[in-house]
């Protein structure tokens, strides 16, 4: 039985798509909307939303394997329901960021292909050395870092997130 409720829920690996969902969440509630936020692999059901609201991190220019499979286990109920999509990615935190916002916003393709989103946000993540697991892949982020393409620290944008989340108010 479908409510007036709202889902937002996310695919994260060190908790920054995590608090990006948890800030797109409480803007909604803040909004007067009833809403979950849960990781992707926590949510079975989509019978209890109106809209869901879904988002990953980015990892080499592409979702998260979890938050595609989510799409697509979930493609034929989010068709039936007002849907909108995030994403966190380190791109989006390098200088000069703007010009590479389309190319950025180019990854979203396999799921607009899989669900229509009503509204897309692109945000900024975290870099933080110490939770990068792979030794290749903090080592790549150390060099990068030393030859300033990015900054370690977090580069999310609250006011540019609770922004996007206010503008889904009344899409949702």
């Amino acid at each position: 039985m479908m409510t007036d409720k709202i889902l937002v829920t996310y695919a994260s690996r060190h908790g920054a798509t995590a608090g990006v969902a948890e800030a797109i969440g409480k803007s909604l509630a803040e909004g007067g909307a009833q809403v979950d936020v849960l990781p992707m692999r926590e949510v079975k059901d989509l019978g209890a939303y109106r809209s869901v609201v879904a988002g990953s991190a980015i990892n080499a220019q592409s979702w998260l394997p979890e938050a595609m499979e989510f799409m697509r286990a979930h493609r034929a109920e989010l068709a039936q329901k007002r849907f909108a999509a995030f994403m966190v990615c380190m791109t989006l935190a390098m200088p000069n960021a703007e010009k590479y916002r389309d190319g950025v916003a180019a990854w979203m393709e396999p799921v607009r292909a899989l669900a229509r989103p009503v509204s897309e946000g692109l945000f900024a993540g975290v870099l933080d050395l110490r939770k990068i697991a792979s030794f290749s892949d903090r080592l790549k982020f150390r060099l990068s870092v030393a030859m300033g393409v990015w900054k370690e620290g977090d580069h999310r944008d609250w006011k540019a997130i609770g922004a996007w989340a206010e503008s889904l108010r009344p899409l949702l």
